[in-house]
């Protein structure tokens, strides 16, 4: 059933070329560059934002985060393996962008997995609005943006693996999508990461993940969250002091008629 999700995923992303998902392609792929560049400081050597050649493992940046999460791209033989395509990376080996703080933990693959500050960032520009990106992992305080004009209130594991598989394609030299890419491989991608998700073995790890997504994208929608009371703050105070005016003036009246 997944595998079909995976084949359709993709077609879909083919054939809105000039619709949502195309909007959503194109403007991460150029915002990306911004995503993945330290705050005040410009990349060396710079990445083009309307040319991927000098992406995917071309770049130290972007190898280092597509870099399959269990080898490591500081190993020279490996990035060497990588850049000129002597080691292909199939879509299920997952890539180290998806940890949080680019660190896998091999004793605990569950640890930081589709947690990291750029998956936020994609998720944000795309399902929330290009502003709401701040650069850090900070929560979203207020506007559901495009995802409440749609409806959406949660987060699913299909929109995680989606914007994942978006920031992937974001980050490769890849030009075009493609099911049959070698390269890319994207429907593997999808596939695995969403069957890992959805398998009722990792149903906990899934939840976690779920909770965890809500709090980043829709802290007011948590079934947990509760307002700050209002009594005590400054507008209940404000409409204190006007009723025991109120009431004083009137006292006041009533005392002069008499």
């Amino acid at each position: 059933m997944n595998l079909y999700l995976g084949a359709d995923i993709v077609s879909q992303i083919q054939k809105g070329v000039a619709g949502a998902r195309g909007d959503d392609t194109k403007g991460v792929k150029s915002a990306v560059i911004d995503w993945v560049t330290p705050r005040g400081e410009n990349l060396n050597p710079p990445l083009h934002r309307r040319q991927k050649v000098d992406r995917g493992f071309n770049h130290h940046v972007t190898g280092g985060l597509l870099c399959p999460a269990h080898l490591k791209w500081e190993d020279e033989e490996t990035r060497n393996g990588l850049k000129k395509g002597e080691l292909i990376v199939p879509g299920h080996s997952w890539p180290m962008f998806l940890y949080e703080g680019y660190l896998y933990n091999h004793q605990n693959p569950w640890a930081g997995l589709l947690r990291s500050v750029l998956l936020v960032m994609a998720f944000k520009h795309i399902f929330i609005a290009p502003g709401s990106v701040d650069n850090g992992d900070t929560d979203m305080a207020t506007k559901g943006g495009n995802a409440e004009i749609h409806g959406m209130k949660r987060v699913t594991k299909a929109s995680i693996v989606y914007v994942a598989t978006q920031v992937r394609f974001a980050l490769s030299s890849a030009t075009f999508w493609s099911r049959t890419d070698r390269n890319t491989d994207s429907e593997n991608f999808y596939v695995s990461l969403l069957d890992t998700l959805e398998d009722p073995f990792n149903a906990v790890h899934a939840a976690e993940l779920l909770a965890w997504w809500d709090r980043k994208i829709f802290p007011h929608s948590r079934p947990d969250a509760v307002f700050v009371p209002v009594f005590g703050s400054p507008l209940d105070r404000i409409r204190q002091l006007q009723t025991e005016q109120a009431i004083a003036a009137a006292a006041e009246a009533n005392g002069g008629i008499s």
